[in-house]
């Protein structure tokens, strides 16, 4: 399971959360966890938005072709 983070300041996406072990994972496309979310995520891994709300996989599969 994954959770979208929201940056307050701009109200745009500032990373991604696993809650299962605490960590943060950067939208760098280099990073390796960040490989590793988004083929999860498409693969039908849970998302969650900011609130907690559990996306659909369309809504997943939408929210990763946005990203970089």
């Amino acid at each position: 399971m994954y959770k979208v983070s929201i940056d307050s300041r701009n109200n745009k996406v500032s990373g991604i959360s696993r809650p299962s072990d605490n960590a943060w994972v950067p939208l760098d496309p280099a990073n390796t966890d960040y490989q590793t979310f988004k083929k999860e995520v498409l693969a039908g891994a849970e998302l969650q938005d900011a609130d907690g709300n559990v996306m659909t996989q369309e809504q997943a599969d939408a929210f990763i072709a946005t990203l970089p």
